[in-house]
């Protein structure tokens, strides 16, 4: 009413009051009436805002690739802010631009400054070392926008950026997969090789491990037939020691006998042996006695002109001895 308007903002928009070219008043939350016939009021928000992008590049191995990702940044100094881009509103809390907000402008500024210190940053490397350092390619972006003046000078702090996707071109990108294809093709395959590789050494140790063991068990039985024929050896060696104790037993046993016949018949060896068999069939069998002399007869029978021996001769013969009685009996 008469050009009498009332402001209220909320804490997270910062209000700067603008009267005949000075500020009245300012700060985050403000509620207050002015003249808005003499008055502008300027309304930047304090709150993170996040800006998708995305862009391309081209490496140094001249390669297309694009970005895609999301920037987001924080207003710190608002009356700085406000210095550079028109943030003023109408009594309905509208911004006054027409064609982009000043948060537009801010955020495409920002893109703009986060796209020159990527082209920094990645045109002098070559795209597979892009591809494989993302995150440093991120670092080196927020770093760069942190310490960028054009950033500053906006009064706005870089609180975060994410890189969702660095992409080559169609053709790029089947060119490497095609080459990485083949890598992991070979290392499937070097793998498949080490692993059978790992196969047969491990059947050599077993199949080694197999021919030491039956070496051992040779070795052990060669040991126990050594030891087997060390006890025959020793157990023959006994044999012999104790046949030739005994030999020598049988020996001294026969020279003591021969020793003690050669004292009996020592007296007698001169005797001649028909005396020896007078003197035995002294007491005898008269029929020995007898014997003796038929073969006395034999052995002079060249000498003997006639022998007559009648039947009743040898009949008492027969019956001479000990035992005629008896015969005579069975008879």
């Amino acid at each position: 009413m008469f050009g009498l308007d009332y402001k209220k903002a909320p804490p997270t928009v910062f209000v700067i009051l603008h009267q005949d070219g000075q500020i009245r008043k300012q700060g985050a939350g403000l509620s207050f009436w002015y003249f808005s016939p003499i008055s502008t009021v300027v309304d930047v928000p304090l709150t993170s805002q996040d800006i998708p992008f995305i862009f391309s590049e081209v490496t140094a191995d001249f390669q297309e690739l694009s970005l895609q990702g999301q920037l987001t940044y924080k207003i710190t100094e608002p009356v700085l802010a406000s210095s550079m881009l028109n943030f003023s509103v109408d009594k309905k809390g509208e911004y006054l631009e027409e064609q982009d907000t000043p948060v537009e402008l801010l955020g495409a500024r920002l893109v703009n400054a986060t796209q020159v210190i990527a082209q920094s940053i990645i045109r002098p490397l070559s795209l597979r070392t892009v591809l494989q350092n993302p995150q440093a390619i991120v670092n080196g972006i927020l770093d760069g926008l942190r310490k960028s003046d054009a950033v500053k000078n906006l009064g706005t702090q870089i609180l975060d950026l994410s890189i969702i996707a660095i992409r080559p071109t169609p053709e790029t990108s089947r060119a490497l997969e095609s080459e990485t294809r083949e890598k992991i093709q070979q290392q499937a395959d070097q793998a498949i090789y080490t692993r059978r590789n790992a196969a047969v050494e491990e059947e050599r140790r077993i199949k080694e491990s197999e021919l030491n063991t039956e070496k051992a068990v040779e070795q052990k039985r060669r040991e126990i037939r050594e030891t087997k024929m060390a006890a025959d050896i020793a157990l023959e060696e006994q044999r012999t020691e104790l046949i030739d104790t005994k030999v020598q037993n049988d020996k001294k046993d026969a020279d003591s006998k021969a020793y003690a016949l050669e004292a009996a018949l020592k007296p007698v060896q001169n005797t001649d042996w028909r005396t020896l068999l007078a003197v035995a069939a002294k007491n005898g069998d008269p029929r020995f006695a007898m014997s003796l002399a038929f073969q006395e007869l034999a052995q002079n029978a060249n000498k003997i002109g006639q022998l007559t021996l009648t039947p009743d001769l040898l009949q008492s013969l027969m019956y001479s001895g000990p035992e005629s009685n008896g015969h005579k009996d069975k008879r």
